[in-house]
């Protein structure tokens, strides 16, 4: 089977982060987000991974030629010169898609969730339409575009654009599996899926939603991590469903509380509070009495004595100061250097910058 990943934006929401590394290659929960979803898939049967992209694309490109020789599949990339929208890529990769009239899955490179492709596959058998869409049940549906589909079939019938009465709480989760026919609908030129092709298709009753949840017996999460206070959000979701299914990855004992995930070569100090809902990647070094809590630490940086970081992201090599306070989504770009005694609250910091004064309101240190 195949797959194709939606990954060409720039990551802009995501910056700093993405000033450094291609969006996909940011690490969450210490795994390039990217490899959260190609595992997925080749757990499921992909063999063929297609990545629509456009953007640092030779840093993608000598990734994926390792993870191609580790797990024994193939990954092309198809390159945009000019942005396509969600449905042009489609096109754009007609030939690499539709050589056995085989299913394809397609995935928005932002999302992360306890992927169920196995369950869309079969879903998508039984009812042997165009396509299938994964949708997810969100509290404040007036934020996002809705999907209204008849719960026992679960055949589409429209899409509400940010309604204003209640329709319908579920929401497209950035998941779809299509056969090959459906392609003859995408024209190589920019063209949005959402509001384009998956209108027409529901008209034609050749568009079906699964639910996310439906078929698990535990909740499944899901979030859009392509924003830092929704990167660290999914963190939390990401850590407790590894606490239901793989506990033994999560660091336990003095000093450590709730879910934390700590790489084998980080060092931690003496007398520190480390939890809940923390990632600390490899050869982060943590020094004595400092206190983490909901934060991802980026390889190779360091907290220093006494500090206290609370909803933060850390970036690569980056070196906090002692008795430093950071809190209320500050992310670090790369190498940045936090000097100590500052507080920084809500500060965006571009990478290589040296910070000498405290921040006491959130805007972007340039």
């Amino acid at each position: 089977m195949k797959a194709l990943i939606l990954v060409g934006g720039y990551g802009t929401r995501l910056r700093p982060l993405t000033l450094s590394v291609p969006k996909p290659l940011v690490e969450f929960c210490n795994k390039p987000i990217l490899l959260h979803q190609v595992e997925a898939l080749v757990k499921a049967g992909v063999s063929h991974v297609v990545l629509a992209v456009s953007y640092m694309s030779e840093l993608l490109e000598r990734e994926m030629r390792v993870q191609e020789q580790r797990l024994g599949i193939r990954i092309s990339l198809s390159h945009e010169k000019e942005p396509l929208g969600t449905a042009g890529p489609l096109a754009l990769a007609r030939e690499l898609l539709d050589v056995d009239n085989e299913p394809f899955f397609v995935l928005n490179s932002d999302v992360i969730c306890d992927f169920p492709f196995k369950d869309l596959l079969e879903f998508h058998r039984s009812h042997g339409k165009e396509g299938t869409i994964v949708v997810t049940r969100v509290e404040e549906p007036s934020k996002y575009g809705v999907v209204v589909y008849e719960s026992e079939s679960g055949r589409i019938q429209h899409f509400v654009e940010k309604p204003q009465v209640f329709v319908s709480n579920k929401i497209n989760a950035g998941m779809y599996i299509f056969n090959p026919s459906m392609l003859s609908r995408i024209q190589l030129r920019p063209t949005s899926i959402e509001k384009e092709i998956f209108p027409v298709m529901a008209g034609e009753g050749q568009l079906y939603a699964m639910e996310l949840q439906a078929h698990s017996s535990t909740r499944r999460f899901w979030m859009d991590i392509g924003q830092p206070k929704d990167f660290l959000t999914g963190m939390c979701m990401y850590l407790h469903s590894l606490r239901q299914h793989a506990p033994e990855r999560l660091r336990t004992g003095p000093g450590f509380l709730g879910n934390v995930l700590v790489d084998p070569t980080a060092q931690i100090g003496e007398n520190c509070t480390i939890g809940p809902n923390v990632t600390i990647g490899a050869g982060v070094v943590v020094e004595d009495g400092v206190r983490i809590k909901r934060c991802t630490v980026l390889k190779g940086s360091r907290v220093r004595s006494h500090s206290w970081l609370e909803s933060c992201i850390v970036g690569w090599s980056s070196s906090v100061g002692q008795w430093v306070r950071m809190e209320n989504v500050t992310v670090l770009g790369e190498d940045v250097i936090v000097n100590d005694e500052l507080y920084l609250n809500g500060a965006n910091v571009l990478p290589h910058k040296s910070i000498n004064e405290s921040v006491p309101e959130p805007r972007i240190i340039m």
